[in-house]
């Protein structure tokens, strides 16, 4: 089974400027491995320092940030627990989606993160100053990358099998 690509549909719109076609054609997979590169090393940077215990923008300690909504916010049971699989998630998660190992089952799981945390920090923070903007384009992302899979330049594609 030959690797998925993304194409344009057949009712695709003609270019203003039909010289560009090339140029799109050759840019269009690059740049989709570009944005699964960069959508899992940002989760990853969100997990490492849950894991490693070391300060992560203004939260000083981002395990405990991370108990603290799962317990208080959200009231879920298991609160360390669960943080610990959003630590591993985000940091494992993320890699292998950068690198494109097993992104049909890491980034659907990533969007469901993003949609929780969607509906666990919406009525609390507004649109922009902490806003949810952030996990709702990162979950959007996820979400992509979880139709498309890896695509090209990855383990994925080295292995020739995804789920």
């Amino acid at each position: 089974m030959p690797a998925p690509s993304i194409r344009a549909t057949p009712q695709a719109s003609r270019l203003l400027f039909p010289a560009l076609a090339d140029f799109y054609a050759r840019g269009r997979v690059a740049s989709y491995v570009l944005v699964r590169l960069a959508f899992g090393s940002t989760i990853m940077t969100h997990g490492l320092p849950k894991l490693t215990g070391s300060a992560h923008g203004s939260m000083a300690d981002p395990m405990a940030g991370s108990v603290r909504l799962i317990e208080n916010v959200l009231g879920l049971p298991f609160a360390p627990q669960l943080a610990l699989f959003v630590a591993l998630l985000e940091t494992f998660g993320g890699l292998a989606v950068a690198i494109g190992f097993a992104t049909r089952l890491f980034a659907p799981m990533l969007a469901i993160q993003m949609a929780a945390i969607c509906v666990a920090l919406g009525p609390t923070y507004p649109w922009i100053d902490r806003g949810i903007e952030y996990p709702i384009i990162l979950g959007v992302v996820a979400l992509l990358i979880a139709m498309h899979g890896a695509v090209a330049w990855s383990v994925d594609t080295g292995l020739g099998r995804e789920l």
